[in-house]
């Protein structure tokens, strides 16, 4: 893949963000520790994207950097007990959206219907669902995805190269075991920042 700049621009029907201060300081944060860019986000207005292997708190502090950097509006799904208190305004300025795990029934529905009837929402999603090593992924984005009529974005970061890869786009079909595998094969090539913590195939 080819490196990218944070100077790149980002697809005209993406929604988007003012990069600011903040978007810079991120920008020269990632530059000054050697985090780059691969590939290219999909033009597309609303749209999912899963982004893994999720080993360490620090795949979330990157993500945050890397759309504040770039200048992208996301959504994202978050533990309800981060929206107390002044963390509240923060996660919901940033695109949180608090999800309490034991009340979680209907959220693919729900975030289905609202993506539905939105002309720009991007949802970012962590398909694990854990940091822990787990096999097989949550399928929900797919779900999502299958009922909103909308694509899926796979979006890798790779410790090893220091890289934020954005890969292939997926048309999902009703065979939801083959669109699990692309998803798969594609984070076969991306290295966790704890890799014995990510399971991409069963018996690994």
């Amino acid at each position: 893949m080819m490196m990218q700049s944070f100077q790149q621009q980002v697809p005209a029907a993406v929604p988007k963000r003012q990069v600011g201060v903040v978007g810079r300081c991120c920008q020269w944060w990632l530059n000054k520790r050697g985090w780059s860019l691969a590939g290219n986000m999909a033009n597309e207005p609303r749209m999912v994207l899963i982004v893994a292997p999720h080993t360490s708190n620090w795949d979330f502090v990157l993500g945050v950097m890397y759309m504040l950097a770039l200048g992208i509006r996301l959504s994202f799904f978050a533990k309800h007990t981060l929206f107390k208190g002044p963390l509240e305004g923060i996660m919901r300025r940033l695109g949180g959206l608090p999800v309490e795990r034991s009340r979680a029934h209907g959220v693919v529905e729900n975030m289905a219907a609202r993506i539905g009837q939105s002309e720009q929402l991007i949802v970012a999603l962590a398909p694990e669902g854990t940091r822990k090593a787990v096999y097989p992924w949550k399928s929900g984005f797919l779900y999502i995805a299958q009922n909103a009529r909308i694509p899926v974005q796979c979006v890798g970061l790779d410790y090893q190269q220091k890289c934020l890869k954005f890969g292939p786009v997926l048309s999902v079909s009703n065979d939801l075991t083959a669109s699990m595998e692309s998803v798969y094969g594609f984070y076969r090539t991306v290295s966790a920042k704890y890799p014995q913590q990510t399971i991409t195939e069963p018996n690994a």
